[in-house]
């Protein structure tokens, strides 16, 4: 019986996909004498409200249509040449709508820019820290210049490393998780934002709050990237990204994240650091709750140094 059900539900599920969606569709273009494409253009206003919908409608509704499939996976510069496709088999005459095809540019320009960055974050992530290369050596001690600018190194592998908040006395097994990905966020943090790493690093060292500073980063590059591959983030990157989201956009997103994690970790007041998964669990579901309005930047025009820190 449930089988039954389950599968009468689905024909319907599917005749309104097939038949009634389509007659809506027609009334609708009928009596605003505009494409759905139009509609969502004309009626929402740049950014995730309307690229979110405008990927929608090229997935779902136009799923038959190669040409139109074609258009989330299109190379960045191919992009202007797919609209002016779409525009035809649409029948828009661009004439006397100039501004369909710049709306639709800079959503599918959004589109493509989250698809790239997607990969590029997943490349990072999966190549691991290799102490026989230079430039993954020079970040690492570029790392603790960063962080420790008073005190020199006395050795590649030190129990120092921990002084920063690494497990070890070689942080090279601390980026196994996010190989790559981790160390470029957390240099990235403490190059541009250097007062609120330095502010953090020294708060994570307090008795009262015990974390470990790169520990916590690499964690919350976990958290960022979670949030990336799952498009969590597409409401956030597409508000604050005018066209192609770039890694700095996901750096500079990650700065915020580190920012707000510990401002919540001292909120929660954890009684050790045995709690972290659960304080980060919380933390995270509360990240998704933002980022489920269509209009969320958790960083609008994002600036590093311009961010409020709160010297805790």
């Amino acid at each position: 019986m449930k089988h039954f059900l389950r599968m009468l539900t689905q024909f319907f599920v599917f005749l309104y996909c097939k038949c009634l969606w389509r007659g809506l569709k027609f009334v609708a273009r009928k009596f605003t004498g505009r494409c759905e494409l139009q509609r969502i253009c004309y009626n929402n206003k740049h950014g995730a409200r309307r690229t979110l919908k405008i990927g929608k409608s090229l997935l779902t509704i136009f799923n038959l249509n190669k040409l139109l499939q074609s258009a989330l996976s299109a190379h960045p510069d191919k992009v202007e040449k797919i609209i002016d496709d779409i525009m035809a088999l649409k029948k828009i005459n661009p004439d006397t709508n100039p501004q369909l095809g710049i709306s639709l540019q800079a959503s599918l320009l959004q589109i493509v820019g989250y698809r790239n960055l997607v990969a590029e974050v997943e490349k990072l992530r999966r190549e691991p820290y290799d102490c026989d290369n230079a430039q993954h050596e020079d970040m690492l001690m570029k790392l603790w210049e960063e962080l420790r600018p008073d005190t020199p190194l006395t050795g590649r592998i030190s129990k120092q490393w921990c002084e920063i908040g690494f497990q070890g006395s070689d942080p090279k097994t601390d980026f196994r998780g996010m190989g790559l990905l981790g160390l470029y966020n957390l240099l990235y943090f403490a190059e541009h934002d250097k007062a609120a790493a330095l502010q953090m690093l020294h708060d994570s060292l307090l008795p009262k709050h015990n974390y470990s500073f790169a520990i916590v980063g690499i964690n919350i590059t976990d958290l960022a990237y979670s949030l990336l591959v799952s498009g969590a983030l597409k409401t956030h990157l597409y508000n604050v990204a005018p066209e192609m989201a770039t890694l700095l956009h996901l750096q500079q997103t990650f700065c915020y994240l580190m920012q707000e994690f510990h401002r919540f970790w001292i909120e929660e007041d954890p009684s050790d650091i045995m709690e972290f998964n659960r304080v980060r669990a919380k933390f995270h579901r509360r990240v998704v709750r933002q980022l489920r309005d269509p209009d969320a930047a958790l960083c609008p025009r994002f600036s590093a140094s311009d961010l409020h820190f709160v010297n805790l």
